[in-house]
């Protein structure tokens, strides 16, 4: 009988057929900021009802976007938190045609709600964007969002990087450091950063990711579409368990712990993130869809300032689908 049985099993196993004790899909969610979703996902996991059955997430952080292509390309992340200036970056030079947009981070520049800042001295000598020339700026990483929206500011007013400025790379937490410092003239500030007192101390907005570029969708969850079609029910799963989070989050009378969450996060004082999801914080689609215009547009942007060289249509590289089916699970 129990040869019988074995011998059953191949048979099951060859025609398809998986175990119900199958070990779950493992997802692995790339971040930079504190305030994408993938960066916050673990705090709440006891909302998410499908996690430790269907699969397992795991978040992993990056300095900034460009380097998640390296790792999207080496399989070593399943979701892509990508900014709207290195998913072409992703497709259409490293060859990574197969990424498709899943979902909605975060996006910049709604009317109402925050805009990412670029920051000169208070007392300093720029006044005008036109005052850059010669002068050092600083950037998270080439090709990321900031970075794009950054270039095209100063690309309106005719200054083009390495030609008219010198641009340097480093982490958002040590930018404010290097503007007090006058090791860099201009830097991006992000949430929570530019709500510090000690920046707002020092530093005043030259202009904003909305003067720049208008409306964004900054950030953006994707997959490659082979681990969707091999795992899309698992992804469902996922991303219905992430809809129950992200509304959490985006509910007012949450607000006290979800400062509490911020400060063990950070650890700093939970007053500090008194702005966190409200309307002095960026925009956050509550079902999760993204804004595949605002996307194509700055996808545009992106190209027009030579990062890649064929147009891309976004819409072609989208699948919203599992979104969608996963928020008609929780009407």
């Amino acid at each position: 009988m129990r040869a019988k049985i074995t011998a059953l099993g191949f048979v099951l196993l060859a025609a398809g057929f998986v175990p119900a004790h199958a070990d779950p899909v493992k997802i692995r969610g790339a971040f930079v900021a504190l305030g994408n979703w993938p960066g916050i996902w673990m705090p709440k996991k006891d909302l998410a009802v499908h996690y430790g059955k269907s699969y397992v997430f795991e978040p992993v952080h990056f300095v900034g976007t460009p380097p998640m292509v390296t790792a999207i390309a080496n399989n070593e992340v399943e979701i892509g938190d990508l900014a709207y200036s290195t998913l072409p970056i992703a497709i259409e030079n490293a060859g990574l045609d197969d990424i498709r947009v899943i979902a909605d981070d975060i996006e910049d520049g709604v009317d109402g709600y925050h805009t990412a800042e670029f920051e000169v001295l208070k007392n300093g000598p720029i006044h005008k964007v036109e005052d850059l020339k010669g002068k050092v700026v600083a950037t998270n990483a080439a090709g990321a969002a900031v970075d794009i929206a950054m270039r095209a500011m100063l690309h309106k007013h005719g200054l083009e990087a390495n030609r008219d400025y010198t641009e340097v790379e480093a982490p958002f937490p040590a930018m404010q450091a290097m503007l007090a410092e006058k090791k860099v003239d201009l830097i991006p500030a992000i949430p929570p950063f530019v709500f510090s007192a000690a920046m707002k101390s020092i530093a005043r907005p030259l202009f904003t990711s909305k003067d720049a570029i208008g409306i964004s969708q900054f950030i953006i969850l994707t997959a490659r579409k082979p681990f969707i079609d091999a795992h899309r029910a698992a992804l469902v799963d996922f991303m219905e368990d992430t809809l129950r989070i992200a509304r959490w989050y985006m509910d007012p009378k949450n607000h006290a712990e979800v400062e509490q969450i911020m400060s063990k996060l950070t650890k700093q004082p939970p007053e500090r993130f008194d702005w966190v999801f409200t309307k002095r914080d960026l925009y956050r689609n509550p079902n999760l869809l993204p804004n595949l215009e605002a996307l194509q547009r700055n996808v545009d942007t992106t190209q027009e300032l030579g990062f890649v060289k064929a147009r891309l249509d976004v819409k072609a590289h989208s699948d919203l689908s599992i979104v969608k089916e996963a928020a008609q699970r929780l009407k």
